[in-house]
């Protein structure tokens, strides 16, 4: 019985071992995309295969290229849409320290508008109508005030005394200054002036206008300045000694609002020209101390027609020097002049120091060529 089983499972196995094996389903087909997308990919590693560069150099030009496309995208950005906030805060801010300093200086007792008065509105001053010439013959730039129209009132009036001055940067030095029109809020100047510059400069240079509507305090603003001078005559030797000790309170001639000055001393004659001596150049300030001292031989006969002339200048080195102010002590003068002289010659010998006010050159040339009673 037991052979009998055993032989039967022999022959199931072997019929199991004799059954054909079912075969294996058969693959997809490769789909199209896919085989386009194999047959690029080893085209172009075949084509860097062949390049003459290794390949982290051919990596490094890559990141390059999308660090430069990262950059244009990110200017634009900033452009198109941050524009517009980087203004509202750049303007907030200018808005917050212009508040700041109206603050500080209201605290320092200047008259300032009232909170909220004309904010947010741009003041208006006037118009100002000129005219730019060059001469390429001369190298001169030819500048011509001509009018100004709808000036703000400065006085109680309701009127104003306007006046332009002229000048060009980056030389401050060379400056000029139209004549004052009293009581005028559309004046016509109708002046002309000239500035040395080359052609070539033309494009470096400002032409700058500062317009001044002065009220009822002009004649106090322009003060030209005080000098103090020194006299001493000795009238056995015939020697007459000037000495210049200082300056305060000068004119601003400078854009900086200094000045750099000198003083000028021309002895004359019964009119007549006989020496000029000057001193050294005090720079970039309005109280200059000089201390200088100078001394002309002039005979007693001669001393009571002697005129001493003197011009205090803004030393210019480009350019022609700009006069500040000038006073006239001696023959023909009147006031504080002729009493200088005076005290000088009861004291010979003795140094006599008095203080000067310094006059526009003009009004003295004028005096001196009037007739002297």
């Amino acid at each position: 019985m037991r052979l009998v089983s055993m032989q039967h499972r022999v022959r199931r196995a072997a019929e199991s071992e004799e059954e054909p094996k079912p075969a294996p389903p058969p693959l997809p087909p490769p789909s199209h995309h896919s085989h386009n997308f194999i047959n690029m990919k080893n085209k172009f590693f075949n084509e860097l295969g062949h390049l003459p560069m290794p390949m982290w150099a051919i990596g490094a030009i890559v990141v390059v290229v999308l660090a430069l496309v990262g950059c244009f995208a990110f200017c634009i950005y900033k452009k198109c849409l941050g524009g517009k906030k980087k203004t509202k805060k750049v303007r907030e801010r200018k808005g917050g320290r212009r508040r700041m300093k109206k603050e500080g200086e209201e605290e320092a007792g200047e008259v300032q508008p009232k909170d909220g008065e004309g904010e947010g509105e741009k003041e208006y001053y006037g118009k100002l109508e000129y005219t730019l010439d060059y001469n390429f013959t001369d190298n001169q730039l030819i500048v011509g005030v001509l009018q100004a129209q709808d000036l703000a009132a400065m006085d109680m009036g309701g009127t104003s005394d306007p006046y332009v001055k002229v000048y060009m940067l980056p030389d401050k030095k060379k400056k000029f200054e139209t004549k004052v029109q009293r009581k005028n809020l559309c004046p016509v100047f109708n002046e002309t002036f000239i500035f040395k510059v080359h052609f070539l400069r033309l494009c470096s240079c400002n032409m700058i206008f500062y317009f001044y509507l002065v009220g009822g305090q002009k004649e106090e603003q322009e003060k030209l300045g005080d000098v103090c001078i020194s006299l001493r005559y000795v009238p056995t030797s015939g020697k007459l000694t000037v000495c210049i000790m200082e300056a305060k309170n000068l004119k601003k001639m400078d854009v900086g609002g200094l000045s750099d000055p000198f003083v000028k001393v021309v002895l004359q004659h019964n009119g007549k020209r006989i020496k000029k001596k000057k001193t050294t150049v005090k720079q970039n300030t309005l109280n200059p101390y000089f201390n200088e001292s100078f001394s002309f031989e002039v005979p007693f006969a001669q001393i009571q027609k002697i005129q001493v002339l003197l011009t205090v200048y803004d030393y210019d080195k480009l350019g022609s020097n700009d006069p500040i102010g000038k006073c006239w002590i001696g023959f023909g003068a009147s006031g504080v002049g002729l009493r200088h002289w005076s005290d000088m010659l009861a004291n010979p010998r003795r140094p006599v120091a008095q203080w000067h006010t310094l006059q526009p050159e003009e009004e003295i040339d004028a005096a001196l060529k009037a007739p002297i009673r």
